[in-house]
């Protein structure tokens, strides 16, 4: 019997992964829904093979000129339009399972409509937890919802946890590492750091991904929002959740338990691996990913991050024990300042300096409405636009 499943950021690298393992399993998923942000070609291009019956353009108002080129095309779906269709999809009853690959802040809305909805939910949008936490778990418990992680490290601690316990506590639970690759600038020397160009950020030794996450990859903020994301998801405090640089990029996460055992998830560098998890949870069906040659790699090595060299996760570390929205406005204030320096209106080693302003001029609440956290969210893009200027206006 197959499932339908909406495809939330189907355009990026998470949502091309993700219909690479679907195509594989034709008898276990058909498409509902597929969207993009305003990729129109892109997004044409999927409905024409995927044949959904939804599909939706987010970041683009009406358009029946639109709709007929898609009706013209050969497209079938219904197109809607709009952030609002988002939650709707992800809502719909005639679905239940969706995926969240959307990046960034746009993806907590229609990520939070899934949980409100019981729906099983492939959680590859880290932001959600970030920015709203308390909120998205307590949702998620509420309404029933299935929550499986799709960031390739959350989704290895998941694997190393006890089956029949994903959350088996603090009592047995002593440690969970998250490793990280170190991205492209572990070794360059740190006074050539202010330098760095966009394209040098981007171009990621391990993982194909976007740009704004190969850039927080470069500056470990992606890590640093992991750790924020596993304290939610698994219920351990920030001090049992430890960063090592694992360059080789195999070993994925390790959980060690209170008798000292230290269980470990291995595979090479491939998204459809955590995606095949989670699709096919319980079950363990193909990825399509590259088997794992232990004796071909030869050798595992693992090192402390350097915050002088990453400060980013020093910050993220300490906008999750501050609590309340810092983590919200963390997340803002990071996607603003990337964002510029990947139009060239910031330095490198300027994200952080603006990440850091932003926590202190920006107050936080708890966060335990939407509303709260979203207008934590606007206050800290206000507030780093402000300083992305100031710092534009000091390099002139």
């Amino acid at each position: 019997m197959t499932r339908g499943l909406t495809l939330l950021g189907a355009t990026g690298s998470i949502g091309a992964n993700t219909l690479d393992v679907l195509a594989r399993h034709p008898d276990r998923y058909e498409v509902f829904a597929l969207t993009a942000h305003r990729a129109i070609d892109a997004l044409l291009a999927l409905c024409l093979r995927h044949a959904p019956r939804y599909a939706v353009l987010s970041g683009l108002p009406e358009d029946q000129g639109l709709r007929r080129r898609f009706a013209d095309a050969g497209c079938k779906a219904r197109l809607l339009f709009g952030a609002r269709a988002l939650e709707e999809v992800a809502a719909d009853r005639d679905c239940n399972v969706v995926m969240a690959a959307i990046v960034g802040a746009a993806g907590l809305a229609p990520s939070l409509a899934a949980a409100r909805a019981g729906k099983r939910l492939l959680l590859a949008n880290k932001e959600a937890l970030v920015m709203a936490g308390p909120l998205f778990m307590r949702t998620v418990r509420e309404h029933g919802a299935t929550l499986l992680p799709i960031d390739s490290e959350h989704n290895a601690v998941f694997q190393c946890m006890p089956p029949a316990a994903p959350k088996p506590g603090a009592e047995a639970v002593r440690r969970i590492v998250l490793t990280a690759s170190g991205g492209p600038f572990r070794a360059t020397p740190i006074e050539r750091l202010p330098q760095v160009t966009p394209e040098e950020a981007c171009a990621h030794p391990n993982w194909v991904m976007g740009r704004k996450i190969s850039v927080d990859s470069a500056t470990m903020m992606n890590k640093g929002l992991e750790v924020i994301e596993a304290h939610w998801l698994f219920d351990v405090p920030p001090d049992r959740i430890e960063v090592l640089i694992h360059a080789q990029s195999i070993v994925h996460s390790l959980v060690e338990f209170a008798d000292g055992s230290v269980i470990a998830q291995l595979s090479n560098p491939d998204m459809r691996v955590p995606i095949a998890h989670a699709l096919g949870f319980p079950d363990r069906i193909a990825s399509g990913a590259t088997p794992l040659d232990l004796a071909a790699i030869g050798q595992l090595s693992f090192a402390r991050p350097d915050l002088q060299r990453f400060p980013c996760l020093g910050l993220a570390y300490a906008a999750l024990r501050e609590g309340g929205t810092a983590p919200a406005v963390l997340n803002a204030a990071n996607e603003v300042a990337v964002a510029a320096f990947l139009d060239g209106k910031l330095r490198y080693t300027a994200i952080p300096q603006v990440i850091e302003q932003a926590l202190r001029g920006a107050s936080a609440p708890r966060a335990d409405d939407l509303e709260t956290v979203l207008e934590a969210d606007r206050s800290a893009r206000r507030i780093a636009a402000d300083l992305v200027a100031l710092q534009m206006g000091k390099a002139a």
